[in-house]
Order: structure tokens, then C-alpha cells, then sequence
């Protein structure tokens, strides 16, 4: 219980939202009525106040509902399982009952964990939708179905990233060697450095352009110069390598 609810604490205190809100938010999704909603707010208000046990009588006083009422929903939230009444020892060592409605910031942390999930797993889709679309677009046709079969391996069992095999088509066109095998060849050698991010794989590539720079040769003529104007080395992916 403490640590689911130290897990909303955090995720409130990053997303800067008052418990209270949360529970404003979420509650008709966990089918708590409007009158049971109620309830739960003046536990907690009691509880800032320092009562955390409060009777029927103690809320009667603040409701406008009757006390059989009151009870009832009480039972219902423990029912639903939002709430709960637990023992507690105080500082004199006397024994004590409370009310606990750490259920219930349990139920709404798993609630946006799964939309948070649910987001990722829509955006990730929409990620690879958009790779097939980018191939198509560069290669200026459609794409073979060897060539789908092989871009959906990379993102099904070799686990690339969209972002990742965008850089990869990225690094294709840049060196005019645009083919699923060539690509394929670059997102090999990612995978055995452990490249993993777009990042990573820029870094690299910077390194590797920035070291042929400098490897060039010092003494070169007029044509020579003029030739090479504008032009950047490129790593080629298709050489075998150690």
C-alpha cells in the first residue's frame, strides 16, 4: 500500500496535480457514486484535520444525508474495495482503528498507468505506420513485400526503434546508397556496438566523417579541390568489418 502510494506522490508531485483532482477526475471511471465521492472528500478532510476515524455522527454533522445513508456507503466503499479500516498502534502505545483510502489511490494509479501505456502503445503504432510510409517516400515507390517483411523483422524481432531505423534510412540517403540491404547492414553494426538511440548512432557517424576529415590527404591540386567541394565522406556499412 505505502509504496503504491508513494508512486502517486511522485507521479503528482512531476505532473504538479493535487491528489483531490485526480480523484475529481477519475472517480466516475471506478464507479463511485456521487454521493459515495462525497464521502471519501470529507475522510479526507477529516483526516487533515487529524481525525482519522471519523463517526457517522462526525460526518451527519457536515452532510445533509441521514446516518443510515452515511453508513451504507461507507459499507459500499469497503465493498468496492476503495476503502478500508485498519489498526494502528499511537505514540502512547494505545491501539487504534482508521480509515485508509490508500485502495483507492491504488485503483487510480494502475487506472493511469494503463492509459499512460495505452498512449504509448497508440503512439508506438503510429511511429511504425509512419516508417513504411518514409521508405515508400524516399524510394519513390512502393515497397516489395520481401521489403515489408524485412522493416517489420526489425521492428518485430531485432527490437529497433522507429526512431532508430528512421536515422538508419537517414544514413542511406545521405551516402546515395538507398537499399533494405544496405540499411539493414547499418542497423547490424548499430546492434553490435549497442547503439541503440538516434543519438547514439548520429555521435558515431560524427566521429567517423570528423576522422576521414582529418585523414585526408594535406597536398592536393586545383581539379582535385574542386571535385571534392561539398563532399562529406560516408561510412560504408557494406564493407565487412572486424
Amino acid at each position: 500500500m505505502s509504496t503504491n502510494n508513494n508512486r502517486l506522490r511522485t507521479w503528482t508531485e512531476q505532473k504538479m496535480i493535487q491528489i483531490p483532482q485526480l480523484f475529481f477526475q477519475f472517480y466516475k471511471e471506478l464507479n463511485i457514486e456521487d454521493d459515495e465521492a462525497l464521502i471519501v472528500m470529507h475522510l479526507l478532510a477529516f483526516h487533515m484535520e487529524g481525525n482519522d476515524f471519523p463517526t457517522p455522527n462526525d460526518l451527519m454533522n457536515r452532510l445533509t444525508m441521514p446516518g443510515n445513508d452515511i453508513t451504507s456507503r461507507l459499507q459500499r466503499l469497503m465493498q468496492k474495495g476503495f476503502l478500508e479500516i485498519k489498526s494502528d498502534v499511537d505514540a502512547n502505545g494505545k491501539l487504534y482503528e482508521k480509515y485508509s483510502v490508500y485502495p483507492l489511490w491504488e485503483r487510480i494509479m494502475q487506472m493511469i498507468e494503463m492509459k499512460e501505456h495505452q498512449k504509448s502503445a497508440t503512439s508506438l503504432q503510429q511511429e511504425e505506420g509512419e516508417i513504411f510510409r518514409l521508405f515508400e517516400e524516399e524510394m519513390g515507390r512502393l515497397l516489395s513485400p520481401l521489403e515489408l517483411e524485412k522493416i517489420g523483422f526489425w521492428l518485430d524481432e531485432d527490437k529497433h526503434s522507429p526512431a532508430l531505423i528512421k536515422e538508419a534510412l537517414k544514413e542511406a540517403v545521405f551516402a546515395g546508397k538507398l537499399s533494405i540491404r544496405y540499411i539493414d547492414r547499418i542497423l547490424l553494426e548499430w546492434k553490435k556496438k549497442n547503439i541503440t538511440t538516434p543519438q547514439a548512432a548520429q555521435k558515431q557517424s560524427e566521429q567517423f566523417r570528423e576522422k576521414q576529415t582529418f585523414n585526408r590527404p594535406q597536398v592536393r591540386t586545383v581539379q582535385q579541390e574542386a571535385q571534392s567541394t561539398n563532399k562529406v565522406p560516408f561510412y560504408n556499412w557494406l564493407e565487412e568489418r572486424e
